[in-house]
């Protein structure tokens, strides 16, 4: 089934999609137990709004429902990867640690930082909002998209 290249030309942008929804969703958490208390989280409790955390709070609940429904997936993602290359290096490394994620907890933002990076170069694939414009606009159904 997935010898020809035809078949798995077709799986590939569902696949993609899968991984952006699954992991905007993942990341959407992070910025509703931060900015909501939903799931509740002890050390977000009193999370001011414009302190760094609270800004990381809005990107990645603002980013992650951009993410899942695929609108500006290109810019967001960029923008996503580099406040998980900076929360690497802020909350996480060391001298000492800084190429062992592992070691310092940093796995996860690491693991963000790579997808977002590659969501910003590959696109959203399947099911989001940018294709569904794309492909009205080549019908002329918006006139400025």
């Amino acid at each position: 089934m997935f010898h020809e290249r035809s078949a798995t030309d077709a799986w590939v942008p569902r696949a993609l999609a899968v991984l952006r929804i699954v992991t905007a969703y993942l990341f959407l958490q992070h910025g509703s137990a931060k900015l909501l208390g939903v799931p509740s989280v002890a050390a977000f409790d009193h999370v001011a709004l414009l302190s760094l955390t609270g800004v990381a709070g809005i990107l990645e609940l603002v980013g992650g429902a951009m993410l899942i429904v695929g609108w500006w997936v290109r810019p967001v993602a960029f923008v996503l990867c580099g406040q998980m290359a900076v929360a690497y290096f802020i909350a996480h490394a060391s001298p000492a640690t800084v190429l062992t994620p592992l070691l310092n907890r940093g796995e996860g933002a690491v693991l963000y930082c790579f997808i977002f990076l590659f969501l910003a170069v590959a696109g959203g694939g399947s099911w989001t909002i940018d294709s569904l414009r794309r492909s009205r606009a080549s019908r002329g159904t918006f006139a400025n998209a």
